[in-house]
């Protein structure tokens, strides 16, 4: 009897399960759709499904990719939060930081939303310490209590902790911890310290805050499936690791970009073994897009991310996410322009293709309207309904003065631009040339605007991986464990002693977290992240492994320059009238895991069998449909066509080539 590790990955529309056979590297893969009411039952529904292909298989392990944290943040489901912090700083929410969405000319236009925690939610605690964590006052445990018990009497029951320079020294908000402990049990507490150990109070008081906000959240959904699977499992975190159940309960911001994340993993990963390793990737599913940049197989990663209107400086990999999905619906907006998304049908209703219930056009109701997708989703799960489409896609043109055939072909443009402007948005505004990228395109909608991308964009190919809904689900297979540790140090002349001392301290912590998690020879990766004197950001660089001396020090300055130029432009490599800040030391812990293989020729072939309907390409086309199981490698497809597979369509527009390589992915490019 054999053994599989089952990747689940929860999305606003379907809920992904893929299996993967360790001694034989066989992939089995079914989808099913979602349940926002509750996620677990469409997680455990796809482990029923899986189960049936499955037969005597032991399963080894499950890691889950969960949307609970981001939809909370993204609905602004934060109410009854409460905020302790350093007396004399309770207004630093409503200080805020300076800059103002889309630019200073929309400075007069545009009004502060409402803090993450109103101002009648926020107490403080006497006690001070410095930037070096030194004492000036002591902690103030009588007006601890006091505050603890006012928000007990409240019923204000999450609570977040930021005291000031809680990252050089945690002992007043560990014993701000003690005391809410004992005078309000009730609690669930955040301490920043324990969060976010960086400086810049703001964005550490959010942090702190968001993950305080979504703990409760968090746990009630780990425990409910825990109950309900009877075994241990993992949850995939932003940074591109995964930890245990047990452990992310704890540490629930982490989880904010926990399905995206895969995504982007499991894309580099195939692209990379088919000789792509710096690609853009697009993840497009029923409510939303989600784009990355991948250079020599590793995903980007920032601190500067944020989920919603909350900025969140955990390690997340930088995905850019907007409103255009399968389930993104159309509108009219005042002036009476056609416009589409953010706000989306999902998975309930859903479109009016679907039946449930929906009663505004979609994307995926004009995709129907013009032929593009097959009658039914899902191998005939999901009967879609092309008159319920029409009639809606025919409504909407009425009121535009359109033909229904411009109407869902414009539908369809501006959610191509919309996925554009997203993609735009991680190359051409950091110096990237879009031109140069392949794109790797997944997710149940993400090839069905392959080719108007590649117009666009100027891009040289899409590559469609196989079973592209799956990929995601895939990707939670190939993470190791991973934990990130920071400590702020600013110096402009750096201590080799002190360095030494704060990476071994990093370090430690590590080792702790991955001993609990069943590692006993972790990987260590060291970064810093320095800056000229003066400016307000930071670039950070990796730093190598080995004993921190000149030659150490004189190797991570390099890697500065060379960072700071590629980003900006220059350098100030040879001037000493600007000196290096060294403010923040990192380590990620990191406990390896043992990959899937990718597996040529991944599908079970099957005898291709004449199709043809009439799809809208311009004008409506006699179209062949291509089963993209039948598709042997080398296989040249030339437009019009559509391939379609059980969770995915791909439309090939007239002009345009698509190639079936080694890998099963399909190249999609514009005839030469």
């Amino acid at each position: 009897m054999g053994s599989v590790r089952i990747g689940v990955d929860t999305g606003g529309t379907f809920t992904d399960v893929v299996a993967v056979d360790e001694q034989t590297g066989e992939i089995v893969t079914t989808k099913t759709p979602s349940t926002p009411a509750n996620p677990a039952d469409g997680f455990v529904t796809g482990l029923g499904k899986l189960g049936e292909h499955l037969g005597e298989h032991e399963v080894s392990s499950i890691v889950h990719g969960t949307t609970v944290a981001t939809n909370q943040l993204l609905e602004e489901r934060v109410a009854g939060l409460g905020l302790i912090t350093t007396e004399g700083f309770e207004y630093i929410l409503e200080i805020g930081r300076q800059s103002v969405p889309d630019g200073y000319g929309n400075s007069y236009f545009w009004v502060k939303p409402p803090r993450i925690v109103p101002v009648h939610l926020v107490k403080t605690v006497g006690g001070r310490l410095d930037h070096l964590g030194a004492e000036v006052r002591p902690f103030a445990e009588e007006q601890a209590v006091e505050v603890a018990r006012w928000f007990r009497t409240r019923g204000v029951n999450t609570i977040g902790v930021c005291f000031l320079h809680a990252y050089a020294n945690p002992e007043h908000e560990r014993r701000m911890r003690e005391v809410l402990a004992r005078e309000h049990p009730e609690a669930v507490v955040s301490i920043s310290s324990d969060v976010l150990r960086e400086y810049r109070e703001y964005e550490r008081a959010v942090t702190t805050l968001v993950d305080a906000a979504v703990k409760p959240g968090m746990r009630r959904y780990i425990a409910n499936l825990s109950s309900r699977l009877g075994k241990p499992f993992s949850v995939m975190k932003s940074n591109g690791g995964v930890l245990s159940a047990r452990e992310v309960v704890n540490q629930p911001i982490t989880t904010v970009l926990s399905g995206p994340a895969a995504g982007a993993l499991g894309a580099a990963l195939i692209a990379g073994t088919a000789g792509h390793p710096s690609v853009i990737t697009l993840d497009g599913g029923g409510t939303s897009t989600d784009v990355a940049v991948v250079m020599d197989g590793e995903p980007s990663i920032t601190t500067e991310g944020s989920v919603g209107r909350y900025p969140c400086k955990i390690p997340m990999i930088d995905i850019v996410t907007v409103g255009a999905g399968g389930g993104s619906i159309a509108w009219i907006s005042p002036e009476g322009t056609l416009k589409v998304g953010p706000r989306s049908a999902g998975a309930e209703p859903g479109p009016l293709c679907y039946r449930r219930g929906g009663t505004e056009v979609t994307v995926t109701d004009a995709h129907v309207y013009l032929g593009r997708i097959p009658p039914h989703l899902l191998g005939g799960e999901i009967p879609l309904d092309f008159d319920a489409a029409r009639m809606g896609v025919e409504a909407l043109a009425d009121k535009l003065g359109l033909t229904p055939e411009r109407t869902a072909t414009g539908i369809l443009e501006i959610s191509a631009f919309n996925q554009s402007n997203a993609i735009r948005r991680l190359t051409v505004k950091r110096g990237l040339d879009v031109r140069d990228f392949p794109l790797v395109t997944f997710g149940g909608s993400g090839p069905l605007l392959a080719c108007r991308l590649i117009d666009i964009l100027g891009l040289p190919a899409v590559i469609v991986p196989p079973e592209p809904g799956n990929v995601s689900a895939f990707g939670l297979l190939t993470v190791d464990v991973k934990n990130d540790y920071v400590r702020t140090h600013v110096t402009r002349d750096l201590e080799p002693a002190t360095t030494a001392r704060l990476f071994a301290e990093l370090e430690a912590e590590a080792a702790e977290a991955l001993d609990r998690e069943g590692f006993d020879q972790p990987v260590y990766a060291r970064s810093a992240d320095l800056r000229y004197y003066g400016q307000a950001y930071e670039v950070r660089v990796p730093a190598p492994a080995g004993p921190i001396d000149e030659g150490w020090r004189e190797e991570v300055l390099s890697r500065f320059h060379d960072a700071h130029e590629k980003l900006y432009g220059y350098a100030y490599r040879d001037d000493e009238r600007h000196g290096v800040e060294w403010v923040n030391f990192r380590v990620s812990g990191i406990g390896p895991i043992t990959r899937p293989a990718i597996r040529r020729d991944p599908y079970q072939k099957v005898e291709p069998v004449a199709a043809s309907r009439k799809v809208y390409f311009e004008e409506r086309h006699d179209t062949p449909i291509h089963q993209r199981a039948a598709l042997a490698a080398g296989t040249v497809v030339e437009g019009p066509a559509i391939i379609e597979e059980y969770g995915s369509t791909i439309p090939i527009h007239p002009g345009f080539t698509a190639t079936v390589d080694e890998y099963g992915n399909v190249e999609v490019r514009r005839e030469q």
